[in-house]
This record gives C-alpha cells, structure tokens and sequence, in this order.
C-alpha cells in the first residue's frame, strides 16, 4: 500500500512509507530524519547529490533542505521503509540534560550513511510495532524512543554532535543562487522561504526585487522554460519530465505549456 507523509499525523514520531508501484514526490525537511530501508528502493535526490537506498542501508537526512523521494519495488517486492523523526525538541532536551554545548554551524554533509550496526537494527525493529497505531504513542515513550536513537547515533559516530544539536537557523543566503538551483521541487512557497533564511513576507518582497515578478509565476515560467529545453534539445517525453520539473500531473503540466509556448508539448516532440 502506497503511503503519504503529508497524511502523516502531527503527533507521529516514526512511520513507514511504501509503494506497490514507483512513485516519486518532492519534499522540504524541517527536521532531521533517520531512516532504514526494508525492501525495495528508495532515492534521495537533492540539488547536489544522489543517495539510492538497498535493503539494510540506514541514513542520517538532515533538515533544511529538499529532497525528491523515488520509491521503486524491486523484484515484484514492494518498497518500505521505516523513519524516525529527531525532533528538534527532544534534541534540545537531551542537550540540556546531557550538558552538550554546540554554538557552532554545521556545513558539512546533510545525507550521512550510518555503518551497518547491529544495535541500530534491533533499534529499527524495535519501532514496527509503533508504526501501526500512532495515536497509542504518548508523548513520554516517543522521548525515549528518540533519545535512544541519538545515544546510538553518538556511539556509533561521536562527530555526529555537531549535526545532532545544530540549533541555528538558515542564514539568509543568495535569493537569485539557490532559486536557479532548486526550481524544480515542488513545495510551497513557506519552505522556499525558509530554506533562505527569509519571512514569507521578506521572501516575497526579495523575490519581486530581484525576478520581478511574484515567485509563483517565475517558477512556472521557468519550469516550462526547462521543459522546452529537455524537450526541444533532448527528446525527451512529457510524460518523462513533468513530474521532475514540479508538476503535480501530465494533464496539468500540458495545459501550462500551450498557454505559455502557443502549441502542446507533444507536438512540439512530434517536429523531430
């Protein structure tokens, strides 16, 4: 069964996701998560890199930043996954009890392989259970759960601490930069925002400053500016490239490409 994590209860601490079929969507990550793979294939793509996730692999993904999921079934074997959320809460909470101080900033690698270890496997399979029924999860139990998960983290890598207990905000950073880089995921405005240390509000005004025009029109402009591109000069089909480029559907993504280029996608393919 295909699952959501937009549908994911607010008070949900670890879940699993799974598709029958591949299926890929784009997401912005407000705090950390740690994830094992099951079965099948799961892909992380960022603006810089690639991670393609076997059964066994366990990642550290940390937040602030976009992500495009692919999960692929492998071998008529569905793809699952489970995840733990590191809230940033409970993260804060172990800080103070354990008296660990981190005024730095983290640059480092955001996507962090964790070494195949026993413990964190019985760690895993010890959540299962808590992925069926997450309103019988209270508060309390989530906290030990979570701060069991960075004890093994910090004994397995002990650098893991300055990612762990990065507490600062994104600076605000280039507008014009990271918007070339990271037009295609399709998330909402707020996480655009957030990702360049910026308000809605002061996102919205830088954002007119520099393109000039509001951010919503600019990206789709630019999306099927790109979608042209891959198109005319790489052949490639719509049905190919919609969804990489930040289009909930083909038919969606058709109708936008006429308005703007005057003919529809597939005639365009059709001229070479």
């Amino acid at each position: 069964m295909e699952s959501n994590l937009n549908k994911i209860p607010p008070e949900a601490f670890v879940f699993t996701i799974g598709a029958e079929k591949k299926k890929e969507s784009d997401r912005f990550l407000s705090e950390s998560i740690l994830a094992m793979q099951l079965s099948g294939r799961l892909t992380l793509e960022t603006n810089t890199e690639k991670i393609v996730m076997t059964p066994g692999d366990i990642l550290l993904v940390c937040k602030h930043q976009f992500v495009k999921v692919t999960k692929t079934p492998v071998d008529n074997e569905n793809q699952e996954a489970v995840l733990l959320t590191l809230k940033e809460d409970i993260l804060r909470n172990y800080a103070l009890e354990n008296q660990i101080d981190n005024n730095g900033k983290y640059n480092g690698q955001l996507n962090i392989p964790i070494p195949d270890n026993a413990f964190l496997k019985g760690f895993f399979s010890s959540l299962i259970p808590y992925t069926q029924n997450h309103k019988n999860v209270g508060t309390p139990l989530s906290t030990i759960k979570v701060k069991e998960a960075i004890q093994l983290l910090l004994f397995i890598k002990p650098e893991l601490k300055k990612v762990l207990f990065d507490f600062s905000e994104p600076h605000k950073i280039d507008l014009e930069k990271f918007m070339l880089s990271n037009y295609k995921f399709n998330v909402p405005i707020e996480s655009f925002a957030k990702l360049t240390g910026r308000s809605l509000a002061g996102f919205k005004r830088d954002f007119q400053r520099t393109f000039g025009v509001p951010p919503r029109q600019w990206l789709q402009m630019k999306r099927l500016e790109e979608a042209y591109y891959q198109i005319e000069e790489h052949h490639k089909k719509p049905s190919s490239i919609y969804l990489e480029l930040g289009f909930e559907s083909l038919s969606h993504f058709s109708d936008s490409f006429k308005k703007m280029f005057g003919i529809p996608p597939t005639r365009l393919l059709g001229k070479k």
